[in-house]
């Protein structure tokens, strides 16, 4: 997955006056439906803002959403797509504006985001022929990776072009890591505060 391309001039507070796409509350499927709803309702050209407000949801889903700002991106040029950050970004809040090219990013003062690593909450249960017990370690060991390295692009897309390393994010998403609105700028990860 790659950020969406199409980024251009600076933009002001009046150029996200009237978002063409407004989200807030969990990434699930009802966000995705209409954030798919307000995707094809919006404008054909120009500016296309994407405004997001979330404490975090479906990590696939904001994939899903992702993809979408990217396909759209590629496919009709005339379009740029920008992302604003309202008040909390918080994990798959953050693996969406990932979709989003660096120039492309604004959060609104005061924002956060938060960067943490996939949870899995899960129970593994060993039983049966000792052979199928080895296979269904194996399968949960390669969706465990599988997982690890699906949240590692995103990182990567993420922190292209800022001045954070995969390093630093890979020490403190653990911990879940809070970014202030400006501190995110500073460190490029976003292109301007409004």
């Amino acid at each position: 997955m790659e950020p969406a391309e199409g980024s251009g001039d600076l933009l002001r507070g009046t150029d996200f006056a009237n978002p063409a796409i407004l989200l807030a509350g969990t990434v699930d499927y009802a966000m995705y439906g209409s954030f798919r709803d307000q995707l094809a309702a919006g404008p054909t050209d120009g500016l296309v803002v994407v405004e997001l407000s979330t404490l975090g949801g479906d990590p696939e889903v904001a994939r899903m959403m992702g993809e979408d700002v990217r396909f759209h991106s590629e496919t009709e040029p005339d379009r740029r797509f920008v992302f604003l950050g309202k008040a909390a970004i918080y994990s798959a809040g953050a693996t969406f504006m990932s979709f989003f090219s660096r120039d492309n990013r604004y959060l609104t003062r005061g924002t956060r985001l938060m960067i943490h690593e996939r949870k899995m909450k899960d129970k593994l249960v060993v039983e049966g022929p000792l052979t199928t017990c080895i296979a269904g370690l194996k399968a949960k060991l390669h969706e465990i990776e599988q997982s690890i390295a699906i949240q590692n692009e995103g990182f990567e897309n993420l922190i292209r072009g800022s001045q954070v390393t995969m390093e630093d994010v890979l020490r403190r998403a653990p911990e879940n890591w809070y970014i202030e609105a400006l501190e995110a700028k500073r460190l490029g990860l976003i292109r301007d505060v409004l």
